[in-house]
């Protein structure tokens, strides 16, 4: 139990933490258009206020110039993915592209990884993954007559390193895991991990969706060899926006990804009949990347880099303390369980709680304009996000969810036609 629940946490006192928030302007640098007390921001972040401008600007372009556009157009996938690099990785430039989605990145990462890793048949993730990343291990390891090793871990500290140790050897190719599990908002540590798994001479692919925009991603520290990730959670690119693709640059050369396109070609308006890969990251390129769309990622990595990755991970750090404590207050005699590590350098910027009523309580609070996630099939998720989520918020979401318990007496299971579907 932190210092802060050892007295009551009243509102004046989460309104005196924004007073003293060095980062709390940028809150008006979002669209806010509604009364909502937004607890999703680690699903779907806010838009800023420069998207808007930015698209329409873009569509002027293509009005304008039409087809001449793409002398600015086609550069966008490497210049935002140095600004995501530099900015809201720990990476270089040269080492991260933008385009695709998270789930097809990810199957040409782990491709060119086993493509690499030539005679190990193993490939190694853990249960609390993203099920689009496990799917995508069990696609390929299908396609390539490989094993799925699936580690079982703890739901609240994750994997731990000795699980990691017994379940590794010369045959593994490949560790695929997420920084931050998207249930427990567990976070592992990168440096650790990938130690580890480069002692068996094993590759690491790293999910950043999680962390991304919200903690310390230290891919170059930490000696990590590929990553993948979304733009459209903490980056507030926009409802499926594309994702970013990161490759260390020491083994670009021999990372060769399985889906082919003009754009990923060396000399691609050559128009050659014949395959070959361009240098460097613009080899993970396919097709033309969807402009509108890849535009509207600029202005929230923007705002990152701004704001910059060590403020945002303190925050998040208070906030989601913050949202643990008045758990810990009110909630403990309506039956809900803390999910999450309580150590904040264990956890990113979310916090899950467990109910035997998850379901009727996410729909209960929509109800009451609180906006927090439901994951099956006992989880509440809230992930205030630090750029524009204030502390009052916090407060305040997590006071409605006490006052709703206090007139159910903690029994949702009634809610009847307000059940999700």
């Amino acid at each position: 139990m932190s210092t802060l629940v050892q007295q009551l946490i009243t509102r004046e006192m989460a309104q005196e933490m924004d007073l003293n928030d060095p980062i709390s302007t940028y809150r008006e640098r979002f669209e806010i258009e509604n009364d909502y007390l937004y607890m999703d921001g680690n699903s779907l972040g806010r838009p800023p206020l420069e998207t808007t401008k930015l698209v329409a600007e873009t569509v002027s372009l293509w009005k304008r110039k039409l087809i001449i556009g793409w002398r600015e157009w086609i550069h966008l996938p490497r210049r935002l993915g140095d600004i995501i690099a530099t900015s809201v990785l720990e990476a270089n430039a040269g080492e991260v592209i933008v385009g695709d989605s998270t789930s097809v990145n990810l199957y040409k990462a782990t491709s060119a990884a086993i493509s690499a890793q030539v005679g190990r048949k193993n490939l190694v993730t853990t249960d609390d993954n993203f099920p689009t990343d496990i799917y995508v291990l069990q696609s390929l390891a299908q396609e390539h007559s490989l094993n799925l090793k699936i580690i079982s871990v703890d739901s609240v500290n994750g994997l731990a390193t000795e699980q990691l140790r017994n379940a590794i050897d010369k045959n593994t190719a490949l560790v695929c895991l997420s920084h931050v599990a998207y249930r427990s908002g567990v976070l592992l540590d990168m440096e650790e991990i990938s130690s580890i798994v480069h002692s068996v001479g094993a590759l690491i692919l790293w999910d950043v969706s999680h962390s991304a925009g919200s903690v310390k991603v230290p891919l170059e520290s930490s000696g990590a060899d590929l990553a993948v990730g979304c733009t459209y959670k903490y980056l507030n690119g926009g409802p499926g926006a594309p994702s970013f693709v990161y490759v260390r640059s020491s083994i670009q050369a021999k990372m060769n990804q399985p889906l082919w396109g003009w754009f990923g070609h060396k000399n691609q308006f050559n128009m050659s009949s014949d395959f070959v890969a361009a240098d460097g990251i613009e080899s993970f390129l396919v097709g033309a990347p969807a402009i509108l769309s890849t535009i509207a990622i600029e202005p929230g990595i923007a705002l990152i880099a701004e704001v910059g990755i060590d403020r945002l991970n303190e925050k998040g750090k208070k906030m989601t303390a913050l949202l643990i404590d008045l758990t810990d207050q009110w909630l403990g005699p309506y039956g809900f369980e803390i999910v999450s590590p309580k150590d904040c350098e264990k956890r990113g910027s979310h916090v899950t709680l467990r109910h035997k009523d998850a379901k009727e309580i996410v729909k209960a609070l929509i109800s009451k304009n609180v906006i927090p996630d439901y994951r099956p099939s006992d989880m509440v998720r809230f992930g205030p996000a630090p750029i524009y989520t204030r502390y009052v918020d916090v407060w305040d979401a997590l006071n409605i969810l006490r006052k709703l318990c206090e007139e159910k007496q903690g029994d949702f299971s009634s809610a009847g036609e307000n059940r999700l579907n």
